[in-house]
């Protein structure tokens, strides 16, 4: 709801797309450095006091985020002390946001296990409806005044504290398996994919976080590009994510499951690659909104093909009894591209070009389609015995 805002309050601030950068990946970073911690306090407190713990770590975040913007606060603080008030709204709200795997455990706790995948799906979807719905609720509340979105961020995470609070039980843990399989530690098995990088696994993982990279060295100048070129607002940007939230729904619910059925995973993988990659080059050339609707649509799609379809092939060339540990791995590598990316896109915007950080991401996701088709049967194919 706040993310899409964040660009045009920093630079107004005094910040510059290097400051934007450095936020988004703070998120990223507070995320990273609490999940873990988030999930040993759920199995020893439970999943719903976490949840509920990690909603009011929310509340405080989003709070922050509006005294940033407060025109109170701007009477009493310099500019400089606001702006790293925001950045701390961020890291606030990625340790907040760290709960997102015990939310998922919480799922897979109170289904049967045939019901899971399921299950989880509806936990995406919604999850898309809310990345499509919170922008445009950002940028109406953003009409009222700088602050408001953010006291509205916090009184809907407060608001859904409370329906947690009350509604929301405490699921069946599972028993522990008698003989627990072996766990390597992370940090081991991703040295294994940097130094194996030619192993099924090892190729998917890294074409994973090569493509979040280039998305999120993208998403984190994209209001600024947009702003620069179009005249876009904080009042009408939420449109625009609105909108690429859409065509990701639509893509993921109805698109998705008939072209690997069509073309197998692998072959979707590339077509994402590919319609990526296209998007990021094209999107700097575009002269009006009217075909910039057109163009940036390649984003959403590339994204929607590309990494659902990365992740299922990771779980099935992964190692059996390793799949959670390989795609934790995978994990871990993409929040490591969820801190980087957004860096150097805000250091090429601001010391080369508004259109760099594009050009450099499509190049990036070129050099990943030619290491995916360098090493094409990365997966055997669904017909294949």
């Amino acid at each position: 709801m706040v993310l899409p805002l964040l660009p045009f309050y920093a630079t107004r601030l005094g910040g510059d797309a290097i400051a934007v950068g450095l936020m988004v990946s703070a998120f990223a970073v507070a995320q990273l450095a609490t999940a873990p911690l988030w999930g040993r306090l759920s199995d020893r407190v439970g999943r719903r006091p976490t949840i509920l713990g990690g909603l009011l770590v929310s509340v405080l975040a989003h709070l922050l985020f509006a005294l940033a913007c407060s025109e109170q606060a701007a009477a009493v603080l310099a500019p400089r002390g606001l702006l790293g008030i925001l950045f701390l709204s961020r890291l606030v709200q990625g340790m907040g946001s760290g709960t997102t795997g015990v939310v998922q455990a919480y799922v897979s706790d109170s289904v049967p296990p045939t019901e899971r995948a399921g299950a989880l799906g509806w936990l995406t979807a919604a999850t898309s409806a809310g990345v499509m719905l919170g922008p445009l609720v950002g940028s109406l509340a953003a009409a009222r005044g700088p602050a408001v979105p953010g006291l509205v961020a916090a009184g809907l995470c407060l608001v859904n504290a409370a329906f947690g609070f009350r509604f929301l039980g405490e699921p069946p843990r599972p028993a522990a398996p008698a003989m627990a399989p072996a766990v390597r530690p992370v940090w081991r098995m991703m040295a294994t994919v940097v130094a194996h990088p030619r192993r099924a696994a090892s190729a998917l993982i890294l074409v994973y976080a090569g493509g979040m990279m280039a998305y999120m060295a993208m998403n984190a100048v994209l209001a600024l590009f947009l702003q620069a070129r179009f005249g876009i607002t904080e009042q009408t940007i939420g449109y625009v994510y609105t909108y690429l939230g859409a065509i990701s729904l639509v893509m993921r619910g109805l698109v998705l499951g008939p072209a690997v059925a069509r073309w197998s995973e692998v072959r979707v993988l590339r077509l994402g690659l590919t319609t990526l990659g296209l998007g990021f080059a094209l999107l700097p050339f575009v002269p009006g909104l009217g075909l910039l609707a057109v163009v940036v649509i390649l984003i959403p799609i590339g994204t929607a093909l590309l990494f659902p379809v990365t992740t299922s092939l990771v779980s099935r060339v992964a190692g059996a009894g390793e799949v959670g540990q390989t795609l934790g791995v995978q994990q871990a590598f993409g929040g490591i591209a969820r801190m980087v990316g957004p860096m150097w896109g805000g250091a090429a915007f601001q010391h080369l070009s508004p259109g760099a950080p594009f050009w450099l991401s499509a190049a990036l996701a070129a050099a990943l389609l030619f290491y995916a088709v360098r090493f094409a049967r990365l997966a055997p194919e669904p017909d294949s015995p």
